[in-house]
């Protein structure tokens, strides 16, 4: 057992993120340890076409605490094909990792051919995408966004 930071326990909660504590156990004891970074330890698990990706922190604390953890598209067609994903995870899985990957600009060739019919949130914003669509919309605001940067940097005015 490892503690977990806030922010690791909101991406347990988040819609599309897919972490889920058994996974997280299984990627730290028979993942593949990929790196050491200044974010901490890095251990990846590939499944049904999907690298699970945790972050353990090397702290002062008496174990390491668990970070943060995200998912990838490791092979398109394994993913499409495995009956542990639906068509929308894996393109939220997908959409989602292109965002955070270039998220100082904007990117619609990526968002395209992107279908995302259940919502996620990112920056604040719940937002979803239609194939031809080169932009996410906030389900709640109606806002357009073409990148993370703009995504977290305009509040949601649904309130």
């Amino acid at each position: 057992m490892y503690s977990q930071t806030d922010h690791f326990r909101q991406r347990l909660r988040q819609q599309g993120r897919y972490i889920t504590l058994p996974v997280v156990s299984e990627a730290i004891r028979s993942g593949q340890l990929r790196w050491n970074s200044s974010d901490g330890w890095r251990f990846a698990l590939v499944r049904d076409g999907v690298r699970f990706v945790v972050v353990l922190g090397d702290t002062d604390t008496p174990s390491p605490v668990l970070v943060t953890g995200w998912t990838e598209v490791a092979d398109w067609e394994a993913a499409m094909a495995s009956d542990r994903w639906s068509e929308a995870d894996v393109h939220t899985i997908k959409l989602r990792a292109d965002l955070s990957e270039h998220k100082q600009r904007q990117i619609p060739g990526r968002i395209r051919p992107r279908v995302v019919t259940r919502p996620f949130e990112v920056g604040g914003h719940t937002v979803r995408t239609d194939a031809g669509d080169g932009h996410v919309e906030c389900v709640d605001c109606a806002a357009r966004f073409r990148s993370k940067r703009e995504l977290c940097a305009l509040p949601c005015d649904s309130g």
